[in-house]
């Protein structure tokens, strides 16, 4: 993989406009099973964030400080389904192991610096990702991840670009709560069974199992070990 070249510090606006109009088109696809992403497009609560490359921190503040304000925000508002997704302009290719190893070096960044601005971590979720009730927290507020990127096995995961969707976790404790969660699973298994075939066999419930298994996309076995450590784990 090649290095991240010098001086290259930032993305222009037409080009982020650019990526940022791919996504939306990806997402309003016909084929792309997640219903609930093309909800929030639908109601203009997919907010994207286009940063430089996901092998360079350059944009982490940035990225962590869009993480705090979605979580105010959302307090503030919690109503709808929402999605904050963070494109890559570069790099154009990655296999499955180099992005899942970069995402998770980045999310490794967000949360040091969420513990760096004395964020506590949401009380219902765990931060131990081999506790079945992990989720990440920023700002207080609990989220898991859907990565995309060119070279994902798993079609749904696939666009040009590498791409993290940030999901609120209580959002979807929301729509349990008023039984339209499992409504939304079963179409959005449906449309993925249709789109490849068969059923994304990484997919579980919140509490079955370790949501951080899911988040890169790459199909990992039982000995696969999450290489994420929240700092904040090491105070409780």
């Amino acid at each position: 993989m090649r290095p991240v070249k010098p001086g290259v510090l930032a993305v222009s606006d037409r080009v982020s406009e650019r990526i940022a109009r791919e996504f939306r088109d990806h997402i309003a696809a016909g084929d792309f099973p997640c219903v609930g992403a093309k909800s929030a497009l639908a109601k203009g609560m997919l907010e994207i964030v286009v940063a430089f490359d996901i092998r360079s921190g350059w944009d982490d503040l940035r990225i962590h400080h869009k993480l705090l304000e979605w979580s105010e925000t959302y307090r503030e508002d919690p109503d709808g389904l929402r999605s904050l997704a963070i494109v890559f302009a570069q790099p154009s290719m990655l296999t499955e192991d180099e992005f899942e190893r970069l995402m998770w070096e980045r999310l490794q960044s967000f949360a040091e610096k969420d513990e760096w601005l004395g964020q506590a971590y949401d009380a219902g979720v765990s931060p131990d990702p081999e506790d079945p009730h992990f989720s990440l927290s920023f700002g207080g507020e609990a989220f898991f991840v859907v990565g995309l990127h060119p070279t994902a096995s798993r079609p749904a995961r696939r666009f040009r670009h590498p791409t993290m969707v940030f999901n609120l976790h209580n959002q979807f404790e929301q729509l349990r709560e008023d039984g339209r969660y499992e409504r939304m699973r079963e179409a959005i298994l449906e449309r993925d069974r249709k789109l490849a075939g068969d059923i994304n066999p990484m997919l579980a419930r919140h509490g079955e199992s370790s949501e951080a298994r899911q988040y890169s996309g790459r199909i990992v076995n039982e000995n696969w070990q999450c290489p994420f450590r929240d700092p904040r784990l090491e105070k409780k």
